[in-house]
């Protein structure tokens, strides 16, 4: 999709990292999860990345993966992009979950830097190449050095821009001067992967983010999109002031997850706050904090 004048944007614009929702007895439920899908797209959203780390997935078990893809796509795949989270620090199992998710009817991958092993530059493109190579799904890139101990170098992704299947980068490198060179010497599409950064991104070309304020603040994303496109940065600028504080309560005092989905038990969209081990509930300290900052945001 293309905005008029506006950036090139192959999964959308407002993006929300989806939590995995999970019963009382912390087993996956595939109808909440459609429903906050659809509570999602309703506001403000038109891309979902499903079982990406807020998503909780280092701890879906592989048919929880491909039950859950297929559960979203189900309910919202018709209206919004659904986009899979892939990757992990095994190029062989990549490739397979990429497969995985392409049965399932997801329209394309996100695919995290191998974490923990540290690879060289080298192992890095050639992990990324193997699971574009995969499937004919559209490649987004996650470069997220602070999870996974190793940064995605700009000459690595000048040249990986040139397979034909990846075409976007989620950024949560925190760099805006290396993420402007990559956009300034590469067609692919940067989403903001920092939502204390998404203004700054999109202010300086990036396609959208991908967050996880997002659940709480969809549609203030979206106006903050609509402003930056439509060159109102004093607009753009207030909506995001408007969610400083929201930003802060959520992801700098615990996992981010853990606050989201205390804040949408808050906001009455989901009715458990279940978290699998080794993430644990919010603490009635962080919870008071994120009720404090949602009201000021006039979002509950």
């Amino acid at each position: 999709m293309t905005e008029q004048g506006g950036p090139t944007r192959p999964f959308g614009a407002v993006l929300t990292a989806m939590a995995t929702p999970f019963d009382g007895d912390g087993g996956l439920d595939l109808p909440a999860a459609q429903a906050l899908a659809t509570h999602l797209v309703d506001h403000g959203h038109d891309g979902l990345v499903v079982a990406g780390t807020t998503g909780e997935s280092p701890t879906l078990a592989e048919a929880e993966h491909d039950a859950l893809l297929r559960a979203v796509v189900e309910a919202v795949g018709d209206r919004a992009h659904v986009v899979a989270g892939s990757g992990n620090n095994d190029t062989a199992h990549s490739v397979a979950r990429a497969r995985a998710a392409a049965g399932t009817g997801a329209h394309g991958l996100l695919v995290v830097t191998p974490y923990y092993s540290k690879p060289p530059q080298e192992g890095i493109a050639a992990h990324f190449r193997s699971v574009a190579d995969a499937t004919d799904l559209p490649v987004m890139i996650y470069d997220i050095p602070g999870r996974t101990g190793a940064a995605v170098q700009e000459a690595t992704l000048v040249s990986l821009a040139e397979h034909p299947r990846i075409v976007a980068v989620k950024d949560a490198k925190d760099d805006l001067f290396s993420s402007a060179r990559v956009m300034a010497a590469t067609d692919l599409a940067y989403y903001s992967g920092s939502d204390q950064l998404n203004l700054a991104h999109l202010a300086q070309g990036a396609a959208g983010i991908v967050s996880v304020v997002g659940h709480v603040a969809g549609e203030r994303f979206a106006a903050m999109v609509a402003a930056v496109d439509r060159g109102d940065l004093a607009a753009a600028r207030a909506a995001h002031t408007s969610l400083l504080d929201v930003i802060d309560a959520i992801m700098n005092h615990t996992q981010g997850v853990i606050m989201v989905k205390a804040a949408l038990a808050l906001l009455g969209v989901t009715s458990n706050t279940v978290v699998r081990s080794p993430l644990v509930g919010a603490t009635d300290d962080q919870r008071a904090l994120l009720e404090s900052a949602l009201r000021g945001a006039d979002l509950l």
